[in-house]
């Protein structure tokens, strides 16, 4: 079955109500909450990393509450009922996390007031919403998701705050005309780039190690091109673009989800798990994407498969849903005007994009992307 076909008498996934939507997303986000808590024990407590992972939970968690409170006026009660115990049991979760990676002090009191040796809040609860969701499966099976309709299904990275800053790195690495925002990797194992306007950054080869995570963020008028680490075996294993304005960013693979927010009249060029696009207008998005991308408050997006020039071994053989895009805030049952496919004559030829990948730093901007049609309003 094809992801945007059902059985004889099902709703396709292209034809949800509103409820099931809603669903669908709060799934999405239970699962990224639950994987972001899982690593905040590998960061680093150097330099507030530590620190940072856990606000960016509990503003994913608030920001959820908000929401299954927005939804209200067409969520069943019982299905308030349980999101809300889910969320409930995301901060219970967050808390023991919290709890498990801060100093130890010399004097502590014990307490059982969240757990207890007979019962883990967090756990129950979430067993509860997983429950939901197959009550859900059996009354209306979703295509394009997985037999087991638990919040562990498609893991999806938190999205980060559109007003969180971006913290240099103590080595700053690569070329940059901007020299305290230039590719930051060198003693770490993720890469932050930020404050560019009119630059051409080129994450170098040297930085290949540094794929657990990418930042990128306060860009205008400028090219972006941190494929690198694909092109050696290692993509990033998420990806945050935030605050982008008239610019080309080729983010090259990643292993779980690229979230964008406030990206403008810009071309992005990614392979990825996940696609999540917030808050951002008139970009062109050339994509690989084995689940279905998802855009909300978005407007004038166009979207196209991954370049051959982009493309790594064994990427042909991928499914791709590069086309099977969910707009989350258009709840109607006709084609959302917040986004299209792009003709194949209106796309970007394999030649411009060869000549893109070769180019070196300093190369003229404009042209490029003026030829990428980065820019666009």
């Amino acid at each position: 079955m094809t992801a945007d076909t059902a059985p004889e008498g099902q709703p396709s996934a292209t034809h949800l109500a509103p409820n099931e939507k809603f669903f669908r997303y709060f799934q999405h986000e239970v699962t990224a909450l639950q994987e972001q808590m899982g690593r905040i024990q590998s960061h680093g407590t150097a330099g507030g990393e530590r620190s940072d992972a856990v606000d960016h939970c509990l503003s994913a968690i608030a920001r959820l509450s908000t929401e299954v409170q927005d939804a209200s006026s067409f969520i069943p009660a019982y299905d308030q009922r349980t999101y809300g115990d889910a969320i409930k049991a995301l901060n219970a979760k967050l808390q023991e996390v919290r709890s498990s990676v801060a100093p130890k002090p010399k004097f502590s009191f014990k307490s059982n007031a969240l757990f207890s040796a007979t019962k883990n809040e967090s756990a129950i609860s979430l067993n509860d919403a997983a429950e939901l969701a197959s009550q859900r499966r059996h009354q209306m099976p979703v295509a394009g998701l997985s037999n087991d309709l638990s919040f562990a299904t498609t893991p999806i990275e938190a999205i980060t705050p559109a007003n969180e800053h971006a913290t240099p790195s103590s080595a700053q690495n690569g070329s940059s005309s901007n020299s305290d925002s230039g590719p930051s990797s060198a003693q770490s194992d993720s890469i932050t780039i930020y404050n560019h306007d009119r630059d051409h950054v080129v994450l170098p080869a040297t930085a290949s190690h540094a794929t657990s995570s990418g930042t990128v963020s306060n860009i205008q008028n400028s090219i972006i091109n941190i494929s690198a680490p694909s092109a050696q075996g290692r993509a990033f294993a998420g990806l945050t673009l935030k605050n982008i304005s008239n610019s080309l960013v080729i983010c090259g693979h990643v292993k779980t989800a690229v979230h964008l927010t406030n990206v403008k009249s810009s071309t992005i060029v990614v392979a990825t798990r996940q696609f999540r696009m917030h808050d951002s207008s008139s970009c062109d998005v050339y994509l690989l994407a084995s689940s279905r991308p998802i855009i909300e408050d978005c407007s004038g997006i166009r979207f196209a498969p991954l370049p051959e020039a982009y493309q790594l071994e064994g990427d042909e053989a991928k499914e791709n849903l590069w086309e099977k895009v969910d707009d989350f805030k258009w709840l109607r049952n006709e084609q959302s005007p917040n986004w299209s496919l792009m003709d194949p004559g209106a796309r970007i030829e394999e030649t411009v994009w060869g000549r893109i990948m070769s180019a070196e730093r300093g190369s003229a901007i404009d042209d490029s992307l003026k030829a990428v049609g980065a820019g666009r309003s």
